[in-house]
Formats: C-alpha cells, structure tokens, sequence
C-alpha cells in the first residue's frame, strides 16, 4: 500500500524532526517495546489518555508518525493551522463522525499509522471505558491494534490542563498487537460489541501488565468538577 493515497506526512515527519529532541532535552523519557510497532503497514495505536501532554508526546517520539484523531475544539487559532499542517484528524465528540473515521480508514489503507484515544477523553488511564471508533477501524481496516500506556504526565490530584514539571520521568509502554480478522460489509452491532470487548479487555490488561513491570500506578480520576476533555 502507497502512502501517495493517505494523508500527507511531509509537514508531520518535519515537526516530528524539529521537536523529538526538544522532547527528551526537557522530560526525562523511557519507551518500552517500540519493537512492537509494525514497521510497515497499516497500525493503530491505542493509548490511554491521563493529560495534556500525552498527544504532542505520541505525535512527538512514537516509532511511526502518527494522524491522531484529535477533538475538533482544539482547531482553532494557531494551534489549528499546526494540526492540519501536520495532518491530524479533526474529530467531533458528541456524535459518530463520519467524515473523520473516513480520514482514518484512508491513513490506514495507505499503509499508514493513525493514532486514537478510545476512551475519547482525558481521565484516569485505565481504560474503564471505550467507544465505538478503535472497533469500527479494527474491523473495517483490519489493522493491528498496538496498545499504548503513557505514565507521568498527570500527577494525582491533578487537573486535565496540568503540564508535568521539566525533568518529569514519562513513560511509554507499547504492548502486543492484536488484530481482528477485516470484515466486509454489512457490519452489525454484534460484530462491532463483540470487537469492542476484545480490544477493550486487550488494553486493560496492557495497562495492568506495564504498572506492574515499571511499579508505576497512574494518576486516578480527573478531580471532581473538571471540564469535559
């Protein structure tokens, strides 16, 4: 498959060059099992999502340049014009998106990465819960799912917006792919249910798997009162 199709990547892979370094110079970063990212192909990886910072750290050092799937509000102003220069997806959350599943499953027909948060919010990073777009890729894509756990960039009692302080250790964790056979049309709901539990069950167990290898925990739920993020 030929990323001449996908999304363009020229501007992501020049941010990428210009910030990787500025990235580890200001937080102290380990990365975990970058191995198992597909070199090639098409992936989707799927991380928990603690704080602010988790997407420009993905978008930042991941293994492969990624499209995330990004909330539409944060197309706005100057961060906007960065966010479609480096080809992230605009995604609206209060209803099923189709124009940006449709960017999505192009990336990944392209052989392209494109990065998601199921949970489709900030929160405790556990995975308690999951929407319905990380399945709908999976089957209609047929692209490994690579989950991800990031550690440390939310402290406990912290609010969505905190930034962790310079010289933070963050960790990143990439576990096990799983890949679910691709599934023409029609699709239906039992299909959809019963990809969701298979990958929903997948990434807490990676989450489980990485606080035990590194004794980390995570930071818990959002305060009580936080804005919706």
């Amino acid at each position: 498959m030929s990323v001449d199709f996908g999304l363009p990547e020229r501007g992501l892979r020049f941010m990428r060059g210009r910030t990787i370094g500025y990235f580890h110079r200001k937080w102290e970063i380990h990365e975990r099992q970058r191995d198992q990212v597909p070199e090639t192909g098409p992936v989707i990886l799927a991380s928990n999502h603690i704080g602010w910072l988790d997407g420009p750290l993905l978008v930042a050092t991941s293994p492969r340049p990624p499209h995330a799937m990004v909330k539409e509000e944060e197309f706005v102003g100057r961060t906007g014009k960065l966010l479609r220069f480096v080809a992230q997806i605009k995604i609206a959350r209060d209803r099923t998106d189709v124009g940006a599943l449709r960017q999505a499953v192009r990336a990944l027909q392209a052989g392209q990465c494109v990065l998601i948060y199921p949970e489709g919010r900030r929160g405790g990073g556990e995975f308690e819960e999951l929407k319905g777009g990380v399945a709908y890729l999976a089957l209609v894509t047929g692209a490994p799912v690579v989950p991800v756990a990031i550690f440390g960039t939310r402290q406990p009692g912290e609010g969505p917006q905190a930034r962790p302080a310079p010289g933070t250790r963050l960790d990143i964790v990439y576990g096990e792919p799983i890949q679910l056979p691709m599934q023409g049309w029609p699709r239906d709901r039992g299909m959809l249910e019963d990809a969701g539990e298979q990958i929903h069950a997948h990434l807490r167990a990676h989450v489980s798997q990485a606080k035990d290898a590194l004794k980390r925990d995570l930071p818990g739920p959002l305060p009580t009162g936080s804005p919706d993020v």
